[in-house]
């Protein structure tokens, strides 16, 4: 009799263990629903400020801007996949037009030089350099690592707290948000923007960025990986 009760005991543990698991599976799976919506519905928030911060602060037409400043032309290599990278071609294209208007007392040419074989601002200077302007008017930022770095040395290595900022509309936009939290005065000229899968791809991509950098100012209070000693703009 002993033993039969033993048996119809742990029958009933046993049945009663498999509801808790099945109830904390549940949770769990309602948890994550709730923090994938959690998360779907950030991203678009962060998405809409950064679009809204940028208003009225983000122009088309060099001609639309009307007064001088530092010029921020931000990185990227001038070839892709062994073609002319547009998007490369583009902001050197609009960094022109601000210069032939008389709109920029020189230009900080920022990118990644990490390693030597891979210079992007000795690309972009180059580049202008074939486009007119003069050597002594163009500054290398060799630590423009990713668009925080670049707006935040910006104003604490060259000294420069009014710019205005040249790429995509996308990075922009971005880099006003990055540049008023850091107590700068950020507008930017428009490249033409690229069309096609890579222009989707880099989209895709930017929902991520803004999530990313919304952390970064917000929360990590991130600074450039690389700061180093102030360097004067020939003004």
């Amino acid at each position: 009799m002993a033993t039969h009760n033993n048996h119809e005991v742990k029958k009933s543990a046993q049945a009663s263990v498999k509801p808790s698991r099945k109830k904390m599976l549940v949770r769990v799976a309602i948890a994550a629903v709730f923090l994938f919506l959690a998360s779907i519905i950030g991203a678009v928030f962060i998405q809409e400020f950064v679009g809204k911060s940028a208003i009225g602060k983000t122009f088309d037409k060099s001609s639309d801007i009307s007064e001088s400043r530092v010029g921020l032309v931000f990185g990227c290599d001038d070839k892709f996949q062994g073609r002319d990278n547009l998007y490369f071609r583009y902001r050197i294209d609009a960094a022109i037009s601000l210069w032939n208007e008389g709109k920029l007392r020189c230009l900080i040419v920022s990118g990644d030089n990490h390693i030597h074989q891979y210079n992007e601002p000795e690309k972009m200077k180059n580049a202008l350099m074939a486009r007119g302007v003069p050597t002594e008017k163009i500054v290398c930022d060799y630590a423009g690592l990713r668009t925080l770095d670049s707006v935040i040395r910006c104003k604490k290595v060259f000294g420069c707290s009014q710019v205005t900022v040249i790429s995509q509309k996308f990075q922009n936009e971005r880099a006003i948000v990055i540049g008023e939290a850091a107590g700068m005065n950020v507008i930017g000229l428009n490249a033409k923007d690229v069309i096609g899968s890579g222009g989707t791809k880099t989209k895709i991509r930017e929902w991520g960025a803004r999530v990313k950098m919304w952390l970064d100012i917000f929360v990590l209070h991130t600074q450039p990986r690389h700061l180093g000693a102030p360097v004067d703009l020939p003004l």
